[in-house]
């Protein structure tokens, strides 16, 4: 590749609905509801919203049949209102509800860590030859059923793998490894690819950017070996808001897309879903501009140094974040320092600190993951979100995650230190690692007995020692 021009990664064009998508067309922008999907109306007027912002992909989450009947609502009032957006079905858990789902939307997504295998428990299974074998045909067989479905619809389909929600199946044979992240996906698209179904776009998502990046790289070296040019959706997931959100998502789709890597992305915010796209977009328009940046700038004892022109303070952080990436992902410099005239230096430091972070170099704060939410999300997020963080700043190097339902818990969270979980309407549980240690707490005593949680925790260390 050329310093500064990215040569784009050549898969082949799926259509959706109205929309092309990879081939020469250009990255997509995509996002997804936070409106209960059974509220038609208030999802339909979200919907217009991130249409009128700019997304050209909008993804509701579809627990059941009663959301797939709200989506096929949600569909027709748009089209009536002469948005064509092409919608896409999220679905965990129930292979059935995808099939349904495959019949009113444009496309469906699915998680290979829980379409056919049961949620993840965590737990080793020592598995013969002969038994995996019986699971993968297990699996081909009822995933064949929804491809005959999308086929006969013409709906395109989404296989969507997190690091967080690989199944214990992948886990006891692979472990919590990128082998394992992209083997999860392949064993679909192997299927797909028997079948003759080309209209499927692949993701593999982490919070954690090197995981991430990792994962996303090594899939594109599977899929080329194996002759398969599906299209690539790029997203750093759980990256929270705020300032924070945006680095740690620049630094994880922006090192992939100065590599000519993505087809499609998204950029995960716990915030408004229309906040993402000008996110999404100015990662897009960045990525020649950090590219050449990254080409030039220099290392000397480890320090990467950055000098940088930008016309305020968030196109600033984008390019600082995507510039330094691919150096500090890759271990090629172990510190980072900014320089951009016009701002103060204690900004540029903590901006750069903020950046290490994102890449997993160097912690000065706490860390924070949390989703973005959506309809199945069982509380306030952003509020609860800022009271986490205003109890819990002061934790510096604790990894601590706001989830908003189970879906996005334990798995989701499998990085952080202590969690935080919407378990039902007004309860929260609270997870050690990948424990649940509180189930059903009322709201307002969790995170009072979150912080007693880390302080015992911190107590009995400290005894310890």
């Amino acid at each position: 590749m050329t310093a500064g021009i990215v040569t784009r990664r050549r898969s082949h064009e799926v259509r959706i609905g109205t929309l092309r998508l990879g081939a020469e067309n250009p990255v997509r922008v995509q996002t997804m509801t936070t409106t209960d999907t059974n509220d038609v109306a208030g999802s339909v007027e979200q919907c217009l919203r991130c249409a009128a912002a700019g997304a050209d992909l909008i993804r509701l989450t579809t627990q059941g049949t009663r959301e797939v009947e709200s989506l096929a609502a949600i569909h027709a009032a748009l089209r009536q209102k002469g948005c064509d957006v092409p919608l896409v079905a999220d679905v965990h858990f129930n292979a059935a509800v995808a099939d349904a789902a495959a019949q009113v939307c444009e496309k469906v997504r699915i998680n290979p860590g829980n379409y056919v295998d049961p949620a993840r428990k965590f737990k080793h299974i020592d598995y013969t030859d002969e038994e995996y074998a019986a699971e993968l045909q297990r699996l081909e067989e009822r995933f064949c059923r929804l491809l005959a479905i999308c086929r006969s619809h013409g709906t395109a389909l989404r296989i969507g793998v997190n690091h967080g929600s690989l199944s214990d199946r992948i886990m006891s044979r692979y472990g919590d490894t990128p082998a394992g992240i992209v083997e999860s996906c392949m064993e679909f698209l192997r299927v797909a690819v028997r079948e003759k179904f080309t209209d499927i776009v692949v993701s593999i998502k982490a919070s954690n950017t090197v995981v991430m990046v990792q994962s996303v790289r090594l899939l594109v070296q599977t899929m080329a070996a194996e002759g398969m040019t599906f299209p690539l959706h790029l997203g750093v997931t759980e990256a929270g808001e705020g300032e924070d959100g945006r680095i740690k998502s620049a630094v994880g789709i922006g090192t992939l897309l100065m590599e000519g890597i993505g087809d499609t992305i998204r950029v995960s915010l716990s915030e408004p879903p229309e906040a993402e796209i000008p996110v999404a977009e100015s990662l897009v328009a960045l990525s020649d501009e950090c590219a050449a940046l990254a080409a030039a700038a220099t290392i000397a004892a480890g320090v990467l140094t950055l000098r940088l022109v930008a016309p305020d303070w968030a196109t600033l952080q984008l390019k600082a974040a995507m510039a330094a990436a691919p150096a500090l992902l890759d271990k090629r410099a172990t510190d980072l320092k900014i320089e951009a005239e016009g701002w103060e230096t204690d900004r540029l430091t903590d901006l750069a600190d903020r950046i290490l972070q994102a890449a997993r170099v160097r912690f000065t704060r706490t860390e924070y993951i949390s989703c973005p939410g959506c309809g199945r999300t069982l509380y306030d997020l952003p509020a609860t979100i800022a009271r986490v963080k205003a109890a819990t700043q002061h934790l510096v190097g604790l990894k601590i995650a706001v989830m908003g339902c189970i879906v996005n818990g334990p798995g989701e969270m499998a990085d952080a230190d202590y969690g935080y979980v919407g378990a039902a309407r007004g309860k929260v549980s609270l997870y050690r690692g990948k424990e649940c240690v509180e189930m059903n707490i009322p709201t307002d005593e969790a995170i009072p007995r979150l912080l007693a949680l880390i302080e015992a925790d911190r107590g009995a260390a400290a005894q310890k020692q």
